[in-house]
């Protein structure tokens, strides 16, 4: 497999934000700012490398690592600039900044006045983290210097709530610059590079999360446990190390954050259960790591839709392929490790079916709400679920006009995830119960049922895998 798939889109809005860079700007100043973010392991420093190179500027790729001072940070910044594709860098040969104001300033003298150039900064969030004048400093430079100049500064970050909050209102960088989020590849994509059928292609897409770099080991055309085979019994595999080194990342193995978003990937959703499952964590605190993994998008926060309001909150994990990791791969990290991850493939093979069955309900109701106008009820604004705490009844699907208390209810659903099970008269009589069960649905709220395997009974909308493909488009 070519070592760099899709993101068609993204380079174009790259392509289309150096073409203005290169037509010029009004009073004299074409230089453009973006700020990118997306989960780790996205694939966005390749997505940039790979349009710098296309694009055949000049151009300077810095990335952070998390220096512990401003001083290292600055060496390893003197040195990709002297060993960049700048026509100025040999300024940096003969200099020694000592502050970022300085090596900025640097930096604008030794880009092109003629022709284009791109200057990238990854891992953004570390710089501020070492030095939180950073940004501001970055906006004064940018200002006077690089906005004057023909260049596209392009900031990376994966902290998407800090990379989020730095174009807001009272920020250094507010209205300066484009935002672009940089999702992880999609279902379908997913489907299109492994020539997968599309229910397999949700199975992949849910070990996946749409990462680029497990997908680029996973062999076109090969099912999910040929691939599972391969990936689990390999240490090295990047099925194996991105949950690891993105959580490292973030959070260190004893934080608090990290303890409870390891309970929640052990598939515990309520705040009791996590609090029992993170040793019997005080209350105060708990409710600070939650706020924490919710503000950083790792963790979902949700409530039953319904007309009626309700306080039963759970927790789920965001991304598909970190639900996956945390539940089957990091704790059993050790038994790979000693050369047993037969024992982990057979554990995921035993567990997978059940596993899966709850794990695509989040995907479907993201593809739910993708959908174009026409597959759901008119009025359907929202998508999710509804529950009572002691899950009688737990209705997979609900569509209504508004979140999180709604109006009106718009659809009920049920998600039947399995390869030889049709939705039968069973399921039927079960989502015909459950409806009379929700608030603000009758009998004549429409009935949907999403099934892997079709459906056997009349009386109900059917939405297939395939159906569920259309909602991601290329």
């Amino acid at each position: 497999m070519d070592g760099f798939v899709g993101r068609l889109r993204e380079l174009a809005l790259l392509d289309g934000m150096l073409a203005r860079v290169a037509r010029g700007g009004r009073a004299g100043r074409p230089g453009r700012a973006l700020l990118m973010r997306g989960r780790r392991r996205v694939g966005k420093s390749r997505l940039v490398e790979e349009f710098v190179e296309r694009a055949g500027v000049p151009h300077l790729f810095f990335t952070a690592s998390a220096q512990p001072t401003v001083t290292a940070d600055l060496a390893l910044f003197v040195s990709a600039a002297a060993g960049s594709a700048l026509p100025g860098a040999d300024l940096f040969a003969a200099q020694s900044p000592r502050t970022w104001d300085a090596a900025l300033a640097l930096l604008a003298a030794a880009l092109p006045a003629d022709r284009p150039s791109v200057v990238v900064l990854d891992e953004l969030p570390y710089l501020i983290a070492t030095d939180p004048g950073f940004e501001g400093t970055l906006q004064k430079v940018f200002d006077r210097e690089l906005s004057r100049r023909p260049v596209l500064l392009i900031c990376i970050g994966s902290d998407l709530a800090m990379m989020e909050a730095l174009n807001d209102y009272g920020r250094p960088f507010h209205q300066r610059a484009t935002e672009m989020v940089v999702p992880p590849l999609s279902p379908h994509e997913v489907g299109e590079m492994l020539g997968l059928p599309p229910a397999e292609a949700f199975d992949a897409y849910l070990v996946s999360g749409g990462l680029p770099l497990i997908l680029d080991e996973w062999l076109p055309g090969a099912t999910l446990h040929d691939y599972l085979a391969e990936a689990v019994t390999d240490p090295t595999s990047a099925l194996l190390v991105s949950g690891e080194r993105a959580l490292a990342a973030e959070f260190p193995a004893q934080s608090q954050a990290g303890v409870v978003l390891r309970a929640i990937g052990s598939g515990e959703r309520t705040f009791s259960s996590i609090a029992r499952a993170a040793g019997g964590m005080p209350q105060a605190s708990l409710t600070r790591a939650l706020r924490l993994l919710g503000d950083k998008r790792i963790v979902d926060v949700a409530l039953p839709l319904s007309t009626r309001p309700s306080r039963e909150t759970r927790y789920l994990v965001s991304d598909p392929y970190l639900r996956f990791w945390l539940s089957f791969l990091g704790p059993h990290l050790p038994e790979i490790e000693r050369g047993r991850g037969d024992l982990t493939l057979a554990r995921i093979r035993s567990s997978w079916t059940s596993w899966r069955g709850r794990a695509i309900e989040p995907v479907v109701r993201e593809s739910l709400r993708r959908l174009p106008s026409g597959h759901l009820p008119p009025e359907t604004a929202v998508v999710g679920g509804y529950w009572t705490r002691t899950n009688d009844p737990e209705i997979d699907l609900v569509g209504a006009d508004r979140t999180p208390v709604a109006k009106r209810i718009t659809f009920v659903g049920s998600v039947k995830w399995l390869e030889n099970g049709p939705f039968d008269d069973h399921d039927l009589g079960r989502l015909l119960m459950h409806r009379a069960q929700l608030p603000g649905a009758d009998e004549r709220t429409p009935l949907v049922a999403v099934s892997r395997s079709g459906v056997a009974v009349d009386g109900v909308a059917v939405l297939t895998p395939a159906d569920l493909l259309t909602a991601w488009p290329d």
